[in-house]
């Protein structure tokens, strides 16, 4: 996976770098010769959000000015990396409070991405000279492992790549990994995991880690696993299949976010579930119209095959109430229509404890690594009716996150602390910080509100 780059602790050669927004460089720029006040004029540069301005010497380079916008937002410093020229090394040169030095490292390990797996980079990040530890390293870590396992192509990131990454981790921190694989999800209850995956010649499975002492509060992460979806036989269109390797999106934050709370030793007893399949057409796909058991004992219609990945959450699901956690989160690329509703970027969040969702909502702020809070709205439950089965895992069009959410909660126990985020785990294009590709969304102000819980 991708190492943290753009960053070194050689200062040798390093250039002076001044981190300000609009209003400090007002100030810092009556400071300077006036040729370097006609120079930054004549660029009309004021250091808007995410510009940069270098500064000539003699000799060449004498300096650069990155501007900020949000000071409080990681991504505000992120455009750097790329912004400045290839290879360059710099130092800061003015005075920052630490939580702002903090998010400047942070932004800067972000913007220094590039999913290099399979070609070169085009060029090299600027380096900072710098050494982010500690939380902020692992924040950055994360959130490329996110990116690197979504960005990943399904022949190399599968059902046993998934459980790969969980055995990594677990090695990392000392946990215990179980795989419950093929026929023995029948063997062991977990029914509905087995009805998506088992068209794939990839046998699908459920990944579980457990980290932690007995004593602690228990939390179980469930993340959706859909290593690939072609939609089933309620197939996809071209344009709509295209990208379905994100759609482990959900799983990948959940690893990434299970990695997070051993590695900064949150005391909590975790237990990580990762339903993982393939969602493939072949002679033995489950069918519209098909009634499949659930690990609940909830008879389940198939509308349709292409809502598959509240299938599989369903079993981990009810496997993580088994567990009597103080808090269960699932994470699912679940829902067009959350995107439809909410655009790229918000995750939308659901739960059923309002103490959880103001906690998430209020480390979104915190963190500028928002979410929003979307009704759980229960008579909608009708348009989940079976006229065969308990219920039927699609129907209308209306509404479809919320009624992905209120199918997802028929498999909790009751009074069960949830929230569930229908998140998109991707960026559609280019911004400063953020490549097109697989992104983590809400991670980090997840982490947040772990850590106010329970630390």
């Amino acid at each position: 996976m991708s190492e943290i780059t753009g960053f070194t602790a050689d200062s040798a050669a390093a250039l002076p770098l001044y981190v300000l927004d609009r209003e400090q460089f007002a100030a810092w720029k009556q400071g300077q010769p006036a040729a370097t006040q006609a120079w930054l004029a004549s660029q009309g540069f004021t250091a808007g959000a995410h510009s940069v301005a270098l500064l000539p010497g003699t000799d060449g380079l004498a300096g650069a000015v990155i501007g900020v916008g949000d000071r409080g937002d990681a991504y505000s410093y992120a455009h750097a990396p790329h912004a400045l020229p290839e290879g360059s090394v710099w130092q800061l040169a003015n005075e920052l409070p630490a939580a702002e030095q903090a998010l400047l490292q942070l932004g800067w390990g972000l913007g220094s991405y590039r999913f290099d797996r399979y070609r070169k980079r085009n060029r090299a990040p600027a380096q900072l000279v710098a050494a982010p530890s500690g939380e902020v390293a692992d924040l950055i870590a994360a959130s490329l492992r996110v990116r690197d396992w979504v960005n990943t192509p399904t022949e190399d990131m599968g059902p046993q790549q998934l459980e790969d990454a969980a055995r990594a981790l677990a090695d990392a921190h000392g946990a215990q990994v179980d795989a419950i694989t093929g026929d023995e999800l029948l063997e062991q209850n977990f029914p509905a995991i087995h009805a998506v995956g088992r068209a794939s010649h990839r046998a699908p499975r459920l990944v579980v880690l457990r980290w932690g002492k007995d004593t602690d509060p228990a939390l179980v992460l469930v993340g959706k696993g859909v290593c690939f979806d072609t939609g089933g036989l309620d197939i996809k269109p071209a344009d709509g299949m295209r990208n379905m390797k994100k759609d482990m999106g959900g799983a990948a934050h959940a690893l990434a976010l299970a990695g997070l709370v051993m590695a900064r030793g949150l005391p909590v007893r975790l237990t990580l579930l990762v339903p993982a399949v393939e969602n493939a057409i072949g002679p033995d796909a489950f069918r519209p119209g098909e009634v499949i058991a659930t690990r609940k004992g909830l008879s389940v219609e198939i509308d349709n095959t292409d809502a598959e990945g509240r299938v599989i959450l369903c079993d981990a699901l009810t496997f993580a109430g088994e567990q009597k956690p103080d808090l269960v989160l699932d994470f699912a690329t679940l829902t067009g229509a959350a995107r439809i509703a909410l655009g790229p970027d918000l995750p939308a969040l659901f739960s059923n404890d309002d103490g959880v969702a103001q906690q998430w909502l209020q480390a979104g702020d915190a963190t500028r690594d928002p979410v929003w809070r979307m009704p759980l709205w229960r008579p909608y439950l009708r348009y989940l009716s079976s006229g065969i089965a308990d219920l039927a895992n699609a129907g209308s069009r209306m509404a479809g996150s919320v009624t992905a959410a209120l199918y997802l909660e028929r498999f909790l126990e009751d009074g069960q602390r949830w929230a569930h985020l229908d998140v998109y785990a991707w960026n559609d294009g280019e911004r400063p910080g953020r490549p097109a590709g697989g992104e983590a969304l809400a991670l980090r102000s997840a982490w947040a509100m772990l850590k106010a819980r329970y630390a």
